[in-house]
């Protein structure tokens, strides 16, 4: 058996390796990359230790809870604001925020998060408090500016930066929201009105621009048909006037081509009265004398000349 005496010098040899361990998970502290501690040396301020592998002095130094220096996105519950025009909207605001300096976060300020919240409520109240709900709804970059520009310079003596500040939802009322929505259906109709009465006068005007054109082309196409025509008349005629000429017709041809023409003169439904031209008198003379051989006897009314029985007594 042991004796007393060994079992006391393997309790202590426990308890010193077990002192050991203590002291050496004490002292020696990893910080990892992104974070940063703040060390206490008898309950005072010490230093601020970076990212790696740091000695402490046990029991007398403590080391605080690490701090997150990467930007920070902390969503806050919606708040009920009142805008200028007395109509209570409710806001959901997000901010991203950053620890610059440890010993500030951690001395200056007992809860960083909290303060960011309550201040972000205030600052939002007087903000939106100045506004009519027309206004809030469409200026949320003024706002988060505002906003912005108040918390960076409320947060920088606790060593955060703001570098954000979102607003993510602005409820109104469900009343206000049913007016707003009949308003903008409205607009909607006047707009689809509008567009309509625009569509069917351009569709007028582009009509009556077509016929236009249609009938410009169209007289324009008549115009040049009837020149055309005349021109092919004028040709006609002036070939037969050649033709004519060359052939050296007779006083009988032209005379018998002149009585022809003439039944033309009475052709169509609509005449009425037909005038003979003084020179047809001349024609049939011309007839006559092809015909007869004699000239016609103007006062006797024979146009062919004296007939058969001519200079005759009569018998007793």
């Amino acid at each position: 058996m042991d004796s007393p005496g060994g079992i006391a010098v393997t309790f202590v040899m426990l308890v010193l390796i077990v002192f050991v361990v203590i002291v050496l998970v004490r002292s020696v502290r990893i910080v990892p990359q992104a974070r940063a501690g703040v060390v206490e040396r008898l309950g005072k301020y010490q230093r601020t230790l970076n990212p790696g592998l740091t000695i402490l002095i046990p029991f007398v130094d403590r080391l605080l809870p690490l701090l997150d220096l990467r930007e920070q996105v902390v969503s806050f519950p919606p708040q009920p604001v009142i805008t200028e025009d007395n109509l209570v909207v409710s806001i959901d605001t997000v901010v991203y925020f950053q620890v610059t300096d440890p010993r500030a976060a951690t001395y200056e300020i007992a809860n960083y998060i909290q303060a960011v919240e309550q201040l972000t409520t205030t600052t939002l109240r007087n903000v939106v408090g100045g506004l009519n709900l027309e206004e809030a709804l469409t200026s949320r970059d003024q706002i988060n500016g505002q906003l912005r520009g108040v918390l960076d310079e409320a947060t920088g003596r606790w060593g955060i930066r703001v570098s954000r500040v979102e607003l993510k939802a602005i409820d109104p009322p469900h009343s206000i929201q049913d007016s707003m929505e009949k308003q903008m259906r409205a607009e909607r109709d006047r707009r689809a009105a509008i567009l309509t009465a625009e569509g069917t006068k351009q569709s007028a005007i582009l009509t009556a621009e077509g016929q236009r054109q249609a009938a410009i082309l169209k007289a324009e196409g008549d115009a040049k048909a009837a020149i055309l025509r005349a021109d092919g008349e004028a040709q006609a005629i002036q070939k037969v006037f050649d033709a004519i000429h060359k052939g050296n017709p007779d006083q009988k041809l032209l005379a018998y081509q002149y009585l022809q023409t003439l039944p033309k003169l009475a052709e169509g439904t609509s005449n009425k009265l037909w005038i003979i031209p003084s020179e047809v008198g001349e024609a049939l003379k011309g007839i006559g004398n092809a015909l007869g051989g004699a000239n016609p006897d103007p006062r006797s009314g024979d146009l062919f000349g004296p007939g058969p029985d001519a200079g005759k007594q009569p018998e007793s």
